[in-house]
C-alpha cells in the first residue's frame, strides 16, 4: 500500500494540532481524577506517587523508549514522537493557565476526554507519529518476541487501572473504563488505512487476474486501440 508522505510542515502543524487535542483530554480527566492507559496513565498515575506533576512525569517516562523507537522502528517516527510527546508535556500543563472548569460531569469528562485523545493518537498514527511509551515497546515486544502488541497494551492498561485503585475512587475507576472504551473505538473505527486507498485494492484485486483475461482487458481500453 502506498504511503502518503507529508512534508515537515505538514507534520508539525498536525502533532502540535494533535498534542493540543489529547492534554485537554488529559485535562479533563485530571479534573475528575480519571485514569487513562499507556504512558499517559502511568504519567497519571505517577503523579499520586511522587511529588511532580503530569507533563513533567510523562516526558521522562518516555525517555528510554525512544532508543527502541529510533533503532527498531525508524528516525522519522522517533523525531515525530519526540514532538508529539513534548507537545502533550507542555501543553498540559499550560492549559490550566487559559482554562478554568468550575463544573464537569465526571461522565462527560470520560466519554469527551477519550474522543478527544483519540483523535488525536489518530492524527499521530496518520503522520508517523504516537504517544510514545508503551506503543513502542508493543511494537517492540512483537516484532522481536512475537508477543502481540495488542495483548501487551490491553494487560499494561489492565494492571494501571487496578493500581489506580489504591489512590482514586472504584466507582472513578469504572469511569475511566469508559474512557478508555471511547478511546479505542475512535482508533478502531478511524484506523483502518484499507478504507481510504480503494484504487489501490483495486489494483491488487486486478493483479489476481489471469494474464489471458489482461490482454483482453487491455485491448478494450480506448488509449491503447
Amino acid at each position: 500500500m502506498q504511503k502518503i508522505k507529508h512534508s515537515v510542515i505538514e507534520d508539525v502543524f498536525a502533532l502540535v494540532s494533535a498534542g493540543l487535542f489529547v492534554a485537554f483530554g488529559v485535562f479533563l480527566f485530571q479534573s475528575q481524577d480519571l485514569m487513562v492507559g499507556g504512558a499517559a496513565g502511568l504519567a497519571l498515575l505517577g503523579t499520586y506517587a511522587v511529588d511532580m506533576n503530569f507533563g513533567l512525569l510523562f516526558f521522562l517516562i518516555n525517555l528510554p523508549f525512544y532508543t527502541l523507537a529510533w533503532t527498531q522502528i525508524s528516525k522519522r517516527f522517533t523525531l515525530n514522537t519526540f514532538i508529539s510527546v513534548t507537545t502533550v508535556s507542555v501543553l498540559t500543563e499550560q492549559i490550566p493557565a487559559f482554562v478554568d472548569i468550575s463544573h464537569v460531569n465526571p461522565f462527560f469528562a470520560a466519554v469527551f476526554g477519550g474522543i478527544l485523545i483519540g483523535v488525536g493518537m489518530l492524527i499521530m498514527f496518520r503522520h508517523s507519529s504516537s504517544l510514545g511509551g508503551v506503543g513502542i515497546m508493543a511494537f517492540y515486544l512483537q516484532q522481536r518476541f512475537n508477543i502481540r502488541a495488542g495483548t501487551f497494551q490491553l494487560t499494561v492498561d489492565t494492571s494501571i487501572l487496578l493500581c489506580a485503585l489504591f489512590f482514586i475512587q472504584w466507582h472513578l475507576v469504572l469511569i475511566s473504563i469508559l474512557a478508555a472504551f471511547c478511546l479505542n473505538m475512535v482508533i478502531s473505527l478511524n484506523h483502518r488505512p484499507e478504507r481510504y486507498f480503494p484504487n489501490q485494492v483495486e489494483k491488487q484485486q486486478a493483479q489476481t487476474v489471469s494474464p489471458q483475461h489482461d490482454n483482453l482487458d487491455t485491448d478494450m481500453h480506448p488509449q491503447n486501440g
